[in-house]
């Protein structure tokens, strides 16, 4: 069976990529994932507050809001908490690629203008075959319109594009006025590929120490559908390679998200979960999938339910709401 797809310009034996998770921080566990089936790694993220000694930009984004509340300030860890010696991120890239034949995709996570860059740069020369550009913020001024958060990443993507030539994928949360918009932004100014969507840890509140504390809940496979839907209304309208993360626990969530358009999906929570070997499983199950359904490869099948192919594409729209409604019993 031809499992075999294209990423970012990239020749991927199967769809199945080793999204960002702790798992990457051993040379042996990529190992594992290569052998397990993994056709790229996701390697764990580097923090732009980890490469940044001078935090005078970095500072204004982070704390823009918060000068009322004394916690906030202290919140972030210290310098010495965050630095983990950037340089030990690059080494691991080479020692990874000296490990496995299989792509090793760089992951860059910040939030201001100029603190990738250069290292973006260094990551390719460490031998990266890509970067996954992670913009997590979280904008609580209100005087911050959709466009002034749109235009950061915006600006983002195109310094780290005249920066490498190596491909570069963005990755995204959902919450944008206009997603589809936004996605054409990006697709217009490079990205080589979307990754959708980023998981927004949410905080929760400690009734015991009365203090916000920060709160990892492992994603579901129900947590497939956003990025699903929004993959399914891309799929033919923009040029860049189509990611789909975050609920894929199984062979039959793989399937959908390509079914749907995407040209990979990334798994983390389940090989948290279950263990590594669990990739596996999960491309042995698409293989069997396909073959029973008559499809001669992968690629055959991609697309065939996104919105611009199935019989009622008001399914990913508005009429999935009212029809949901409806039928709840």
């Amino acid at each position: 069976m031809d499992l075999s797809t294209k990423y970012m310009g990239l020749n991927l034996q199967n769809p199945l990529v080793a999204s960002a998770s702790p798992l990457s921080r051993k040379i042996d566990n990529i190992k594992k994932l290569e052998d397990a089936g993994a056709a790229a790694v996701v390697m764990y993220s580097l923090f732009e507050e980890q490469i940044i000694h001078e935090q005078k930009e970095l500072d204004y984004y982070l704390t823009r809001g918060t000068e009322h509340f004394s916690e906030a300030l202290t919140y972030y860890p210290s310098m010495e908490e965050y630095h983990l010696e950037p340089d030990m991120y690059l080494e691991h890239i080479r020692l990874a690629k000296e490990a496995v034949d299989i792509p090793i995709i760089g992951s860059l996570n910040g939030v201001s203008s100029t603190g990738w860059s250069g290292y973006a740069s260094k990551v390719q020369e460490a031998g990266a075959d890509a970067i996954e550009l992670n913009i997590y913020y979280i904008p609580t001024d209100p005087s911050l319109s959709g466009a002034d958060v749109e235009n950061l990443y915006v600006e983002n993507l195109k310094i780290v594009k005249d920066t490498v030539g190596i491909p570069v994928a963005m990755k995204l949360g959902p919450y944008f006025s206009s997603m589809a918009n936004m996605a054409k932004q990006l697709d217009k100014t490079g990205a080589n590929a979307l990754v959708l969507f980023n998981r927004f840890y949410q905080p929760d509140i400690n009734l015991d120490t009365l203090k916000a504390e920060p709160s990892v809940v492992l994603s579901t496979s129900n947590d497939a559908r956003l990025p699903l839907r929004w993959i399914a209304i891309l799929y033919g309208k923009i040029e860049a390679s189509l990611a789909a993360t975050t609920g894929i626990h199984t062979a039959n969530d793989a399937i959908k998200m390509v079914m749907a358009g995407a040209d990979v999906a990334m798994v983390c929570a389940t090989l948290l979960r279950n263990g590594i070997g669990r990739l596996g499983e999960i491309k042995t199950g698409m293989s069997e999938w396909i073959e029973k359904r008559g499809y001669d490869s992968l690629e055959q099948m991609k697309g065939s339910m996104s919105h611009q192919s199935v019989a009622n594409p008001a399914a990913f729209e508005r009429g999935n709401y009212m029809k949901a409604l409806n039928e709840y019993r």
